[in-house]
C-alpha cells in the first residue's frame, strides 16, 4: 500500500491575503483541491492524509473533502509550527502502507501521471525526489553576498513534491530528527540524507510544478490552468 500525505496548513503570509493560499480560488475551486484530485485518481495511491490547521479542521472536511467528494482521504490531522512538524503529524497517522508520497497541497500542477512515476521509482529506490534540471546559472554566495562557488549547472536541481519514501525509512528519520530538535531541515529528502543516510534518487517531473506562494504566482498558475482546459 502507498499512503499519501498532503500538507495544507500553511498561513501563505507571503501571499499578503486574507484567504489562505491553499483556498484561494483557481478556476472557481480552491487551489489544495487540483493535488488533492490528482492523488484520488492515481491508482497507485491507496489513502491520503491531509495535514492542514487545527482551526481549519472541519472547513476542510465539509468545504473541501466532502464537497469534492475526496473518497481515499482516510484522516485529516493538525499541523505543527513548521513543515516538518505538520508532516511528522502525518507520518504518525499512516497505518499498514509501506510507501509514504509527502506533497504539498500548494502545487496544484502535479499529475497522475507524475505521481506513478514517483511511486514506481521509490518501489525501486526507496527514496526519492520530484524534481527538475535549473534552466539558470546558480551561484553561492557569502555572508555579504559576494559569489563563492559557482556550481556545475548540469549537477544542479531544484527540488519539488512529491517526494516518496519507504515507510521505515522516513519513520527511522523523522524520529531521529524530532529528538535532535533540528530547525534547519528544508524539505524530507533532507531528513532522509542527514538521518539516514541512503542515496535520494531525483526524478524529473515537470517545470508546471510550481509552488504557489506569491501572489505573482497566482498569476502563472491561472494561466497555466486556462492553457489546461484550453488543451481539452
Amino acid at each position: 500500500m502507498v499512503t499519501a500525505i498532503v500538507l495544507a496548513a500553511g498561513s501563505g503570509s507571503r501571499m499578503k491575503s486574507s484567504v489562505k493560499k491553499q483556498y484561494m480560488l483557481l478556476n472557481g475551486k480552491p487551489l489544495v483541491y487540483y493535488s488533492l484530485e490528482a492523488f484520488n485518481d492515481c491508482e497507485n495511491i491507496d489513502d491520503i492524509i491531509v495535514v492542514t490547521s487545527e482551526e481549519d479542521l472541519e472547513y476542510f472536511k465539509t468545504e473541501i473533502i466532502d464537497k469534492y467528494n475526496i473518497s481515499k482521504v482516510s484522516n485529516i490531522v493538525a499541523g505543527g509550527k513548521e513543515r516538518y512538524n505538520s508532516v511528522y503529524n502525518g507520518l504518525m497517522c499512516i497505518g499498514d502502507s509501506e510507501y509514504v508520497v509527502i506533497h504539498d497541497g500548494a502545487r496544484p500542477f502535479i499529475t497522475v501521471e507524475n505521481i506513478d512515476c514517483i511511486v514506481n521509482r521509490v518501489r525501486e529506490c526507496k527514496a526519492c525526489v520530484a524534481g527538475m534540471p535549473v534552466k539558470d546559472t546558480i551561484k553561492i554566495v557569502d555572508e555579504k553576498n559576494n559569489i563563492a562557488q559557482t556550481p556545475n549547472r548540469k549537477t544542479v536541481w531544484m527540488a519539488q513534491t512529491p517526494q516518496a519514501f519507504a515507510k521505515d525509512i522516513i519513520m527511522i528519520a523523522y524520529n531521529e530528527m524530532m529528538k535532535a530538535e533540528d530547525d534547519t531541515i528544508t524539505d524530507d529528502a533532507m531528513v532522509v540524507e542527514k538521518y539516514y543516510g541512503i542515496d535520494v534518487n531525483m526524478v524529473e517531473c515537470s517545470y508546471n510544478n510550481i509552488k504557489v506562494t506569491t501572489p505573482e504566482d497566482i498569476v502563472i498558475a491561472e494561466t497555466f490552468l486556462s492553457r489546461k482546459n484550453s488543451l481539452k
